[in-house]
């Protein structure tokens, strides 16, 4: 993944947010990484010296002519070992410093001599009445506006006042998130691709429906990584309990419960599109009609007894079915088909189009998954059986064997999701080859 091997510098300023800063060391540590970390004299007000040196395991650069600095030119020696910075959080003064050029104490002078040789991340957090200040927006738009920085906006809620405002610094797995955007090779720069995620809702009465066990993760995970890539992404979701980290608002979302409702945002968004990813589980079928009150239990009675009397008449049911129908009550479901998104976009796919689909099977997989794939005019189809275990619904892994219409394929072993997803990506948009 994008932060394996990867030497990472964070910049810490004097903020209240840089309690969280030791949190986001862990898990950037945990992600493969090699963290090194500069502060600001006053930054170490809010979380101390030993505890950064803990979790990143390197002593931490926080005075410029400290005696105990592995070189005496550190802000220099640091931005050239590293793959990327982060300045995390970034205080109004540390942004206006920044912008103005000004290099004064150990963190500024490190951004100073990186700024224009590597990558670096700056997330500001402050009161939301600095953030307003003009000055501060000023100041922000001159450092977004160099093509090696990126700036992740502050997020709303509590600040350390007491009021809420803009002006938090994001939670320490958004800030990873962004740094592997920092990281990432852009190979889908300029594309646009639609993915659908989640598992749909076909409504019975106004409070119950018919639907299955999609969380959605498999769908983020692929959103993240096409994000990450550089594409531009609308992810067309259905019921999720995951929602997809998105620091640079690359993912546009679009809420679409029922199969109908899928379908139709499916066809609207289409034409516009380079590529589709279809991974949601969408219904088969949807019942006939919807109640408009709820059903209740003395209503199904009153059918079930027709039912009974149906049953003894016809000449069709097993002796069998009739004593089972008069020991229990039967409730009786009307369905029908619902529209085909993967045979509409198939059918409609100009050759500039790429289209990729999902089959979870439990039987004959490959060959439901090439019938399938030739059915749908599919140009690649990802295939995972629900036999294999730590696949499917709900987990955080997934095993997939990706078969692409030019009759190659490619086998997973049991990977994480996001592993999976950045493997679906690579092999089936060819990607593989540049990298």
């Amino acid at each position: 993944m994008a932060l394996q091997g990867k030497h990472i510098l964070v910049g810490i300023s004097g903020g209240i947010a840089a309690y969280k800063i030791p949190e986001l060391i862990r898990g950037l540590v945990k992600a493969g990484a090699e963290v090194r970390v500069a502060t600001t004299r006053h930054a170490l007000e809010f979380v101390t010296e030993l505890t950064l040196q803990t979790v990143s395991g390197h002593p931490v650069y926080s005075d410029v002519f400290a005696a105990i600095n592995a070189h005496a030119t550190e802000h220099i020696s640091l931005p050239e070992w590293c793959d990327a910075m982060i300045v995390a959080p970034a205080t109004a003064n540390v942004v206006a410093k920044m912008a103005a050029g000004i290099a004064d104490d150990a963190l500024t002078t490190t951004i100073c001599s990186c700024v224009a040789r590597k990558p670096i991340l700056i997330a500001p957090a402050m009161n939301d009445k600095m953030w307003e200040n003009p000055a501060t927006q000023h100041a922000v738009e001159t450092i977004r506006s160099w093509q090696n920085v990126r700036v992740i906006e502050p997020a709303e809620g509590p600040l350390a006042c007491g009021v809420v405002g803009k002006g938090r610094m994001p939670e320490a797995e958004e800030l990873q998130e962004a740094l592997e955007y920092v990281l990432t090779p852009p190979t889908l720069a300029g594309q646009r691709i639609l993915i659908t995620a989640g598992g749909t809702q076909e409504p019975i009465d106004p409070v119950r429906f018919i639907s299955n066990y999609s969380t959605g993760k498999m769908g983020v995970a692929l959103a993240q990584v096409c994000a990450r890539r550089g594409a531009e992404v609308t992810m067309v979701c259905g019921s999720m309990s995951v929602t997809p980290r998105n620091p640079f608002g690359a993912i546009h979302r679009i809420d679409a419960l029922s199969a109908q409702e899928m379908y139709e945002a499916c066809i609207a968004q289409w034409p516009r599109m380079n590529s589709a990813i279809l991974c949601a589980a969408v219904a088969d079928f949807t019942p006939c009609e919807k109640a408009e009150n709820k059903i209740k239990k003395g209503e199904l009675k009153v059918e079930s007894q027709k039912s009974k009397v149906e049953s003894q008449e016809s000449k069709v049911e097993s002796q069998k079915l009739k004593v089972e129908s008069r020991e229990s009550n039967v409730f009786s479901l009307s369905l029908k088909e619902t529209a085909d998104i993967a045979k509409a976009l198939g059918q409609s796919k100009r050759p500039d189009q790429k289209l990729i689909g999902f089959a979870l099977e439990t039987q004959h997989e490959i060959e439901n998954a090439l019938h399938k794939m030739e059915r749908k005019n599919l140009d690649a189809i990802v295939l995972n059986s629900l036999r294999d275990k730590g696949a499917g619904f709900g987990v955080d892994t997934n095993r997939v064997t990706i078969i692409r219409a030019d009759g190659n394929s490619l086998e997973l072993p049991l990977l994480s999701k996001a592993e999976a997803a950045n493997e679906i990506i690579r092999y089936s948009f060819l990607l593989e080859e540049a990298e």
